[in-house]
């Protein structure tokens, strides 16, 4: 089950649970969802109720109840989490940014990058390691989303050279092609500088 549908059916579930009187969502109150109820059970975050509390239940509601769930305590800390983490389709580009998709081998790269930060005559630009730290995973694009500026673009692009000459230059290659950004080292200054 796919990201956002999953926090989706956990929403349903969540108001469905609260609304009832003993936490439990019935069969009656969500038919509709049980299938993919199901399938979050099995990813564990949600419960669904053995035959002693569909017993209790049923005696609770006068009828009897086939099916019903919870959500677990790592469903109520995913619906947490999703609150506070950025989703894609929020992450607005702001004034001077741009968006760049990276593949994930690129964002690997960039990782170790980030991560020689304190090891580097030329670290990383101020605001970048903040930007991967909260990058988003898109999965229909199978790309990480970053919003750069000028400066941190170009620093990516510099973090791509090191890579490259250290091994791979698959993920230079491809940010040059994707965004028209190549690290150029220039003998006469020691920061990086980037061609558009």
């Amino acid at each position: 089950m796919q990201g956002d549908r999953t926090l989706e059916v956990l929403r349903v579930v969540w108001t469905y649970e609260e609304e009832a009187e003993h936490g439990w969502v019935l069969d009656a109150a969500a038919a509709t969802l049980q299938r993919r109820v199901r399938c979050l059970a099995g990813e564990a975050l949600v419960e669904t109720a053995g035959r002693e509390t569909r017993a209790e239940l049923s005696a609770w509601e006068g009828r009897p109840v086939r099916w019903a769930a919870r959500l677990s305590a790592a469903g109520h800390d995913l619906l947490a989490y999703a609150g506070v983490r950025p989703a894609p389709a929020s992450c607005g580009t702001g004034v001077g940014q741009r968006l760049v998709l990276l593949a994930p081998s690129q964002m690997t790269a960039l990782r170790v990058f980030i991560g020689l930060a304190d090891q580097l005559k030329s670290p990383p630009a101020t605001g970048l390691a903040e930007q991967v730290r909260t990058a988003v995973y898109d999965r229909g694009a199978r790309r990480w989303r970053l919003h750069l500026t000028q400066e941190q673009t170009a620093s990516v692009a510099y973090g791509f050279w090191l890579h490259r000459l250290t091994g791979s230059a698959a993920e230079a290659n491809r940010f040059s092609r994707d965004y028209g950004i190549l690290h150029r080292p220039n003998a006469e200054d020691s920061a990086p500088a980037a061609t558009l």
